[in-house]
């Protein structure tokens, strides 16, 4: 009698889910892996700034005006005799508070709005798109100026201030992703089967609407942080005694003749964050499109 053979059971392999793929894309690109570090070893500094500063950031020694960098003071002092690798320790902090608070805000108010405005569409949408290419017809900065005034000076208000003029251009980027999911056949499946307004937005337009959002959030990271340096370089953001790299750039400007080495550390600082910020943004964007990767 001869034995049947018999096919071998069909095992399932499970797909690797999206998120598992991003994460390994992320971790092959050079860029992603050297950005997360730099700003994690940044907000560790953050962190640990009490410990790590060799100097209190406001502690004096009028001996040392401006002096060059050396063995006890290794980026020199500043024009009040104040440690400058101590403040730029300290200043570390509000500067990735500052980037974060305004992108928050930005997110908090122009995602919400455009889901709705995408979603409902009609002479709503019309209304809404012209006020908010009003809004982008201000320059940004000009803008932040006027809220600050309007709120008053301070870091925080600085940083809600830039985070209202973020907002419009995130709104404008979900409008148009929610134009282009609310229209695709699983929405129209899901409204016929009586799924309600929120749980379509919710369940289905948000989750495919957010992937362009993710990576302007890390690119509006790097605009924020510029534009508290750019605030507080005008006194609008951090005061004074607080450390803060716009507003050491400000103090270092007026030495520039006689100290340029002043303006070295906060410079390269904000540069190198900003960079780090952006080359992230550029990686997620690789990461998230299959086409930019194929490229």
């Amino acid at each position: 009698m001869t034995a049947i053979a018999q096919k071998p059971a069909m095992v399932a392999v499970p797909r690797r889910s999206r998120a598992s793929r991003f994460l390994r894309w992320m971790r092959s690109d050079i860029r992603a892996v050297l950005s997360i570090g730099f700003l994690l070893l940044l907000v560790l500094v953050s962190f640990a700034a009490p410990v790590i500063a060799p100097y209190p950031p406001n502690d004096q020694n009028v001996s040392l005006l401006l002096a060059p960098p050396d063995a006890q003071h290794w980026l020199g002092t500043d024009d009040l005799s104040r440690d400058v690798l101590s403040r730029l320790i300290y200043g570390a902090p509000n500067s990735l508070y500052a980037s974060f608070l305004a992108v928050f805000v930005a997110v908090l108010l122009g995602v919400p709005a455009g889901l709705v405005i995408g979603f409902v569409g009609g002479w709503f949408d019309e209304v809404a798109s012209r006020f908010i290419d009003a809004l982008l017809s201000f320059p940004p900065i000009v803008l932040a100026i006027a809220v600050t005034g309007a709120l008053g000076i301070g870091l925080t208000n600085a940083m809600l201030a830039v985070g209202f003029t973020f907002a419009p251009f995130l709104a404008r980027l979900v409008r148009a992703q929610t134009l282009v999911v609310k229209s695709a056949l699983y929405v129209d499946a899901s409204r016929g089967f009586g799924a309600s307004t929120p749980h379509i937005i919710w369940r289905h337009i948000l989750p495919n609407a957010i992937q362009p959002v993710i990576v302007q959030v890390t690119l509006a990271l790097a605009v924020a942080l510029l534009a508290e340096a750019a605030l507080s370089f005008l006194s609008l953001g951090v005061q004074p005694p607080s450390a803060s790299w716009g507003g050491m750039l400000a103090r270092a400007y007026n030495y520039i003749e006689i100290a340029p080495e002043q303006m070295y550390a906060p410079g390269m600082a904000i540069l190198l964050t900003a960079l780090a910020f952006n080359a992230l943004g550029e990686s997620m964007r690789v990461a998230l499109d299959p086409t930019m990767k194929r490229r």
